[in-house]
């Protein structure tokens, strides 16, 4: 059996909300596919294919298997392409075997799951091929579609970027709204150390907002909104001493200047707010 598991991502009771959405359940009349159920003999049967339509990076097809042996533990699944590969249009990614009922009411579920982190996972590889030969690192955000999280920052692993900070745990970041608060950069960064936050990014907009950064703690800056001449002078000026996200407005056209000044990172929001979902499809066969 096909296994996927992402920590602080619980697959089956995604799995099992997904459907129970599409299903209808706890709505008046709801809890049933009618169209399945009523078109289709219970004990029939069939084989299927999903394909990709477009050359893509496959994302998220142990999560669609789960999705049919929801509604049947004994379906079938052979996976044709590992997660991450780069594939062109008109390959076969997974074949199905199994009850026909299952197989479509479990569909939709599948396919939207499957296309949305291709998706994003086709994206964040275009987002890489751009930059170029360079030793930057492409970072995800966290603009991500409340609930996906997990799983839209696992596309973009897929794709060949890393994951910037999942939530608002696990490392501290400081943006404008905070340092209006705390009075000045210095002082928020100050703050935050003082609390025992061991990573520290904060955001800056202005060469002279770093050394007072760095001079309170800052362990990694964001250059927000600088051009690639502002970014190599504030590389030349940080000289090594914390890691450098480059961040705000960068696209496809763009990025590669961004990730030659020399900085540790490029941070991209559209990889999980804006990509297209990929072109797969599903065609289903009687047995």
């Amino acid at each position: 059996m096909t296994t996927f598991s992402l920590p602080g991502f619980n697959l089956s009771a995604f799995v099992r909300a997904t459907l129970d959405e599409d299903l209808g359940v706890g709505l008046p009349g709801g809890g049933h596919d009618v169209t399945a159920e009523s078109v289709i003999p219970a004990d029939a049967r069939f084989s299927g294919v999903m394909d990709s339509r477009d050359p893509i990076v496959v994302a998220g097809l142990p999560i669609a298997v789960a999705f049919f042996r929801a509604l049947d533990p004994d379906m079938r699944a052979e996976v044709l392409v590992e997660e991450g590969q780069s594939v062109p249009a008109g390959t076969d990614l997974l074949r199905l075997e199994g009850n026909a009922r299952a197989m479509l009411t479990a569909e939709r579920s599948a396919l939207n799951t499957v296309q949305h982190l291709s998706g994003i996972a086709t994206m964040t590889r275009a987002y890489v091929d751009a930059m170029g030969q360079t030793d930057c690192v492409l970072l995800d955000t966290r603009k991500t579609i409340p609930g996906l999280r997990h799983l839209e920052k696992y596309a973009t692993r897929m794709g060949g970027a890393q994951n910037h900070r999942m939530g608002l745990w696990d490392a501290a970041m400081i943006k404008d709204n905070h340092i209006a608060v705390a009075g000045n950069v210095g002082e928020a960064v100050r703050r935050a150390r003082e609390a025992g936050v061991k990573d520290v990014i904060c955001e800056v907009d202005r060469i002279d907002q770093i050394e007072p950064a760095l001079a309170a703690g800052a362990s990694h800056l964001l250059l927000d909104n600088m051009d690639p001449a502002t970014l190599r002078e504030a590389v030349a000026l940080v000289d090594g001493r914390v890691q450098l996200e480059a961040s705000g407005g960068i696209n496809l056209e763009t990025i590669a200047a961004r990730a030659a000044t020399g900085v540790t990172y490029v941070s991209v929001g559209r990889l999980t707010q804006s990509a297209p979902a990929a072109d797969i499809g599903l065609d289903f066969s009687v047995l």
